[in-house]
């Protein structure tokens, strides 16, 4: 069965991405830039074209694995998000799906095989009751504001950078514009 929502925010009318692939432009990546270490190095697992990571990498950071369920660019693997090797210290940064089923999915994988997992998602994921139980182990929000997902063209929604931590204390520090 497949299942078809329309628009990547609640304020859009637009057909969805399959797979909730949508580009991340690097107007998203700056506001994470100053919360990673210099030369940080890290895996993508839900790379598409290899955008984040040409962003990440144009700055001095360095991707040691990337992998996508569709690979959109030869130098990304195919693989699921849950065959994400275990990085024990090291860091994951991704725009995975939104799809909340999933995403909750990816926080709980991702965190597992990472101490620290930065992932992109609508800034208002934080404000609802889904988000509990996952915000345990958030340390950071980082806010974007509107994200340009489509060239010049506005966003709707608000977007922010979150950072999830095995060991966190239950604090989460916020970040805003």
């Amino acid at each position: 069965m497949r299942i078809i929502r329309c628009g990547m925010g609640k304020r859009s009318s637009f057909k969805r991405h399959e797979r909730d692939y949508y580009r991340t432009p690097p107007s998203a990546v700056v506001p994470l830039l100053s919360h990673l270490p210099i030369m940080t190095h890290f895996i993508e697992p839900c790379a598409g074209d290899g955008a984040l990571i040409d962003a990440l990498e144009a700055v001095g950071h360095k991707c040691v694995y990337a992998a996508d369920i569709e690979p959109q660019a030869n130098s990304i693997r195919q693989s699921c998000f849950t065959k994400t090797p275990y990085m024990p210290g090291g860091t994951i940064i991704t725009n995975p799906p939104w799809t909340r089923d999933i995403f909750h999915r990816v926080i709980i994988e991702l965190t597992r095989r990472a101490p620290q997992t930065w992932l992109l998602a609508d800034a208002d994921w934080a404000h609802t009751k889904q988000a509990a139980p996952y915000l345990q182990m958030c340390s950071k929000i980082v806010a974007i504001g509107r994200v340009k997902w489509f060239g010049n063209t506005a966003g709707k929604d608000n977007a922010a950078w979150y950072c999830f931590e095995r060991t966190n204390d239950g604090v989460t520090k916020f970040y805003g514009r």
